[in-house]
């Protein structure tokens, strides 16, 4: 049996129909991205909590700026298939996922490579691990949390502004 060659401007094609989605999940994850690494250096400085209690209170409140942000900005116009706090716990999970990935990377590189300089820990870390997270986060954030992926909230599309373009 012989398949159909994809056109050469599919690609393309999709990359821009994805455009407005990965640039509102980008911006969610920024504003989580500031909001984790603010308090975290809030309860470790004024504080004075322990490192591990508040990366993992940070954590907590970076996640939850990233699911408002993709539950009202990015995939506002999905309808949701489950309870919101289903939703965030599912949300939640894909991003623990996402922070094992990132720990994985510094492992297999520090213990397994025998990578252990500060820089080498940095790159395996908050480089390719932070790569690789993030696409796990977006493929689950748009598979499993927002998976109405084809279904709108009803309204006429084009009727209401967007911040994601």
């Amino acid at each position: 049996m012989s398949r159909e060659q994809p056109s050469p401007t599919a690609l393309p094609a999709r990359l821009r129909a994805l455009g407005p989605e990965l640039l509102g999940f980008a911006a969610a994850g920024i504003c989580a991205y500031a909001a984790d690494l603010g308090l975290f250096i809030w309860l470790r400085g004024p504080v004075g909590l322990d490192p591990l209690t508040a990366k993992s209170l940070s954590f907590v409140a970076g996640c939850s700026v990233a699911y408002v942000g993709n539950a009202l900005g990015t995939y506002r116009r999905k309808a949701a298939e489950i309870s919101r706090l289903r939703q965030y716990a599912v949300f939640f999970a894909v991003n623990i996922a996402g922070a094992l990935v990132q720990l994985l990377c510094i492992a297999v590189s520090h213990y397994g490579l025998g990578f252990t300089s500060q820089r080498a820990d940095t790159v395996s870390g908050a480089g390719i691990g932070m790569a690789l997270a993030t696409v796990l986060r977006f493929w689950g954030t748009r598979t499993l949390v927002f998976r109405g992926a084809g279904r709108t909230t009803g309204r006429t599309p084009g009727t209401e502004a967007s911040w994601t373009g």
